[in-house]
């Protein structure tokens, strides 16, 4: 018997290894499973929640590490301040257009569906929404103004220890534009910022390894509490808001690639193990690291990637946004209020500036929900009795928010010109070769 023949042949016919976004599958099966079989069980509730968390928590401590180290060394290759401000002025810009784009479908659907009133009221119990609406009023205190102004941090080391994403981003440009501007002496730092961001990468990688777990545990835990019986009178309003989100992907920005020479598809593609964790965790933090790596190899400019994705986690909010106006609109059918078209026109301009106001806070698209739907003659508490599938309907709409900024960054660095297509084409391929 020939040991070394026998071990390369073992070496060339690899074991069968499940990837990535098979394992989140999975783990969303399992945790669906054992949430039925453990339906109101507080300690199972406790310990699925503890494991989802952790998972959270994993990622949660290297993302601002990634966004400092990724942003400053971009930025410092791109050495220019007027550049770097037509950058922001255009993502911002792009940002608004896409998020009224989004407002506008969820409207249109919820108006042309009529589910609200089929909604029988008396079938629907009411969740505490105590905690949202003390965030809401917090939230609302601040407003846009307040989060504008404290984009420039007084204590930079305050801001990364409390995760404010956009003190940190304004911080860590002038921190690259800065290194830019002393030439040699700055190198050193471009070198030891570049080698943290490949660390953080790396031990990225590690984490993803736990993501089944923690997906497992937030879906058995909202299965446990929720029950599937719950979910059936609010289920036409899920699946009209999966079908419309759904519509956004491939219709709005299928429609804005085609413009800018991409195809949505090779997008969804290369990211769908990022959409699919975005969407069994409802968050967003968890796809960022991985986000601006994957942006990176689709030929977009570092600095670009290092920018924009972590200006979009904020900002570029498009599931939410069709999230708000359909729950509006709907909530307005059920309890019978005629919304006219100018009255639908100021609910829009509303929903503009709360969802900018509140974005960043706990809950955030609930919150927009709260400090809107009295405007239009609906009263607060009838959002207690869509409360209980919020966790099922922002599962959607993160990956609404995930496929966003994709977009968007291929976008913008289409449109500077700091994009590099035969990289982009290349990675394409390596995923539809697979």
């Amino acid at each position: 018997m020939n040991i070394g023949v026998d071990y390369k042949i073992m070496k060339k016919n690899k074991v069968f290894r499940l990837s990535l976004g098979w394992q989140i599958i999975l783990g969303l099966v399992i945790g669906v499973i054992l949430g039925v079989v453990f339906a109101d069980n507080k300690k199972f509730i406790a310990f699925a929640n503890g494991l989802g968390s952790t998972f959270i928590n994993m990622i949660s401590m290297i993302v601002l590490p990634i966004v400092v180290s990724s942003l400053i060394v971009g930025i410092s290759n791109m050495g220019d301040i007027k550049k770097l401000g037509k950058i922001g002025l255009k993502t911002l810009i792009y940002f608004e257009v896409l998020s009224t784009i989004a407002f506008i479908v969820g409207m249109v659907i919820s108006n042309f569906s009529h589910l609200g009133y089929m909604l029988d009221l008396s079938q629907l119990s009411h969740v505490d929404i105590s905690t949202y609406v003390k965030t809401a009023k917090s939230a609302a205190h601040n407003g846009l103004g307040s989060i504008l102004m404290s984009i420039v941090p007084s204590n930079f080391f305050d801001a990364l220890a409390t995760g404010q994403m956009l003190p940190v981003i304004f911080f860590s440009s002038l921190f690259g534009l800065g290194i830019a501007a002393i030439g040699e002496k700055g190198k050193i730092l471009i070198t030891f910022l570049q080698a943290v961001a490949e660390v953080m990468f790396k031990i990225t990688g590690w984490i993803m390894h736990f993501a089944p777990f923690g997906v497992a545990g937030l879906i058995g835990a909202t299965v446990a509490q929720l029950g599937l019986a719950s979910l059936k009178p609010l289920a036409l309003f899920i699946v009209m808001a999966y079908i419309t989100m759904i519509f956004f992907i491939l219709v709005v920005l299928g429609i804005t690639s085609r413009i800018f020479g991409f195809r949505i598809m090779d997008q969804l593609i290369v990211v769908k193990d990022e959409l699919i964790l975005a969407f069994t965790t409802a968050s967003s933090e968890v796809t960022l690291p991985r986000l601006m790596q994957k942006t990176q190899k689709l030929g977009v400019d570092q600095a670009i990637s290092s920018f924009v994705i972590p200006t979009g986690y904020t900002f570029n909010l498009d599931g939410s946004a069709i999230y708000q106006s359909l729950a509006a609109i709907f909530l307005a059918q059920a309890y019978h209020v005629h919304l006219s078209i100018s009255q639908q026109i100021t609910l829009l301009l509303v929903l503009m500036i709360t969802s900018k106001g509140m974005a960043g806070v706990p809950g955030a698209s609930f919150v927009v929900l709260l400090a809107t739907v009295s405007s239009i003659g609906v009263p607060v508490s009838g959002l207690a009795l869509i409360a209980g599938i919020d966790r099922l309907v922002d599962m959607g709409r993160t990956a609404v928010n995930v496929a966003g900024n994709v977009t968007a960054t291929l976008v913008i660095g289409k449109s500077e010109n700091e994009f590099d297509q035969a990289k982009h084409d290349a990675y394409v391929a390596s995923f539809r070769n697979k």
